[in-house]
């Protein structure tokens, strides 16, 4: 993880537009030289104070060797950083009184008449969301002998996936954290046994919808040999091996190439605007109850305190959970908490970073992967804005 380190529909303006009074900082220049040393064709950043953009910026171009430049209006892939999307979708069934935390992946699937390994019986939909299954990412050919290209019944090709799994014993003792892609998707498959419906359209209702997510999509953004989007761009790979050669290939959005297949969605595949991206994100920001300025939307208080308890460490519901001295609030009893993730597929990199305590988060993306240290680079650049959010 990386070194340095929104919004229900009544509150979406604001957290794109600033205010009237205070319109967001450019920083465009802040971008440009790091992309630039880097060889990253195009990023755009968003600093967010609470509900409100505070900073922004876009720096390079859709494509490499091409002259459409980014813009703040363009979709990026979010990569892993689309998890805690997945776990509020589950967090929702939570409260709609279909699921509960301490619910096991055998009360859930057991009724598939599928052979499903007695361990499971234990390994809880909590467990699911916090790495901590016993299931590793040494999967990658059970995971494509159990789905296509093909973008039709993407449930019962996560369901195929999932009962591959939990046919065979867990690799590793669960409760011990392993981080592993395919968790959560077998949390989608969760997600679409118990609701009958896709992940996809799940999240299209009850989280773009409501937040007013107006970009959001899934898989690489754009249309097929053409340039409207920003392109992916890294190695060209066999499977998961990258194959010898530049690491700047840009992948047309429409080429098998230029991302896993599609029923990886859950586990990081979600796209958007970085200012779309910002009204999910502030809804964590503020919903934390440590935040001073704490306001709860899309989710009630208790279940949001209930997805992060107190003295959780590692992962939780999506998010890498620690502590930052940058992050510390002005209160006695404040520890710097701070929600962060990481995204790379290999052809996007993105990052964000919350930090309730001083009401403050900040989201990078770009269209380059295996990019973590010039992601990195940036965030600590605008770590200048947080004492400004304090």
């Amino acid at each position: 993880m990386m070194l340095v380190l929104v919004m229900a529909l009544s509150l979406a303006g604001s957290a794109t537009a600033g205010t009237a009074d205070s319109s967001p900082v450019n920083i465009d220049a802040t971008l440009q030289p790091i992309i630039q040393r880097s060889g990253i064709p195009g990023m755009a950043a968003v600093v967010l104070h609470g509900d409100r953009i505070i900073a922004q910026g876009v720096a390079g171009v859709r494509k490499r060797g091409s002259s459409e430049l980014i813009t703040l209006d363009d979709q990026f892939e979010l990569g892993s950083c689309t998890k805690a999307m997945t776990a509020t979708l589950v967090a929702m069934l939570i409260e709609d009184g279909k699921l509960s935390w301490n619910t096991s992946l055998a009360e859930i699937f057991g009724d598939t008449g599928a052979s499903i390994d007695p361990q499971w019986k234990t390994v809880t939909v909590r467990q699911v969301l916090a790495q901590r299954t016993g299931i590793t990412g040494n999967h990658p050919f059970v995971f494509y002998a159990s789905v296509d290209r093909a973008k039709n019944d993407l449930p019962k090709q996560r369901l195929k996936f999932a009962l591959k799994l939990l046919a065979r014993s867990p690799d590793s003792p669960p409760g011990q954290f392993v981080y592993s892609a395919a968790n959560f998707i077998v949390a989608g498959a969760m997600l679409e046994k118990i609701t009958g419906r896709s992940w996809e359209d799940l999240m299209r209702d009850r989280i773009y919808g409501p937040l007013g997510i107006t970009s959001g999509g899934f898989g690489p953004p754009g249309i097929a040999g053409q340039v409207t989007q920003p392109w992916g761009h890294g190695f060209r790979r066999l499977f998961f091996v990258p194959m010898p050669g530049g690491g700047n290939t840009p992948f047309d959005p429409g080429s098998d190439s230029a991302d896993y297949p599609p029923a990886a969605g859950p586990a990081g595949m979600a796209h958007m605007s970085v200012t779309d991206w910002a009204r999910f994100v502030t809804v964590y920001l503020r919903a934390d109850p440590v935040n001073p300025h704490h306001q709860v939307t899309l989710l009630k208080a208790d279940i949001f305190a209930s997805m992060h308890q107190p003295g959780e460490k590692e992962y939780a519901a999506g998010w890498s959970i620690g502590t930052r001295p940058w992050a510390k609030g002005p209160r006695s009893d404040d520890t710097g908490r701070v929600f962060f993730h990481a995204g790379d597929n290999g052809r996007w990199s993105t990052v964000v970073w919350v930090a309730p305590e001083i009401d403050f988060a900040m989201l990078i993306a770009c269209n380059r992967g295996d990019k973590e240290g010039p992601v990195d680079e940036v965030a600590g650049a605008l770590l200048r804005f947080a004492t400004k959010s304090n």
